[in-house]
């Protein structure tokens, strides 16, 4: 694969709604393997990969995760996520970070968002054998519109790109969803992103039996994003026979899973992550990240 120029910006969190300007795409992560997992709006999407040490690709079937960027489906950068998905290899995963289309880019809506998630999904398990992955323990995961992404891809039967291979699933194992957009319906966040198409989009609104795994974390003073619908969205999933576990962070808005935040909430829901990805079987031991003492 030809590397093009790879782009320098800082990882901040997309905490505000609207986002003003195009971030430039970002092509190379450091540490990762970058590849090319789809061509869409005239446009290189990557999906950039962690490795554990030592993973050998031939050899092993090690479980993985994708993370997707938040920014309101209008913006955002892969590497939002790139600390997260460093210390899943560190532990023995496969960890990816991948970019979508978005607004400021390619001028898309949500719906072209949730395509390129699956289509995520579906080429990390299209590639398994070659990468060294399990394809039967996938994780997706992501904060708020990225959020959404990852549950989408979980929940939502529909809204996969039409040319590629449909028997091969589009459908993580498992979800790890920081803040996420859950309801996109006239009382939720994005409807007027999506107005009468919500039903289709909308993860609330497509939970059923059999749906994958899930952790959610939430700050109980989130602006965007209501603690009763993480609680509604936590009751309907386990309603269905699904397992939903929801972490609320006393006090904590929008953004707060963040690192460099100074709450060292970072530390705590990987943390969590960690254990429940244990309960999964994608990891084994301790967790190596630790908590910082309260202040």
């Amino acid at each position: 694969m030809t590397s093009v120029s790879m782009f320098l910006l800082m990882a901040a969190l997309v905490s505000s709604p609207t986002i003003v300007a195009a971030e430039p795409q970002i092509t190379e992560v450091a540490g990762a393997e970058s590849y090319i997992y789809k061509r869409a709006s005239e446009t290189d999407l990557y999906v950039h990969l962690f490795f554990p040490e030592g993973h050998n690709k031939q050899k092993d079937r090690s479980p993985a995760a994708v993370f997707f960027f938040g920014g309101s489906w209008n913006g955002g950068t892969v590497n939002q996520f790139v600390p997260h998905a460093k210390y899943l290899a560190s532990r023995g995963m496969v960890a990816a970070v991948a970019d979508y289309r978005v607004k400021t880019r390619q001028n898309t809506t949500p719906f072209e968002c949730v395509a390129d998630g699956k289509s995520v999904v579906r080429w990390l398990r299209s590639n398994s054998a070659e990468l060294g992955i399990d394809p039967n323990r996938l994780a997706a995961g992501g904060g708020s519109a990225g959020g959404h992404v990852a549950a989408a891809t979980g929940v939502i039967a529909g809204l996969d790109e039409p040319s590629e291979d449909g028997s091969i699933s589009s459908k993580p194992n498992a979800l790890l969803l920081f803040n996420p957009v859950y309801d996109n319906g006239p009382d939720g966040y994005g409807y007027e992103r999506v107005k009468e198409r919500y039903k289709e989009i909308s993860p609330l609104h497509n939970i059923s039996q059999g749906n994958p795994p899930t952790i959610v974390f939430m700050g109980t003073n989130d602006n965007l994003i209501p603690v009763s619908t993480a609680e509604k969205y936590k009751s309907v999933m386990e309603s269905a026979g699904n397992r939903c576990e929801l972490r609320l962070y006393k006090g904590e808005g929008h953004g707060f899973f963040n690192p460099g935040r100074g709450n060292a909430c970072y530390e705590k829901t990987v943390y969590e992550m960690d254990r429940f990805l244990r309960s999964l079987k994608y990891l084994r031991g301790k967790p190596t990240i630790q908590i910082p003492p309260s202040k």
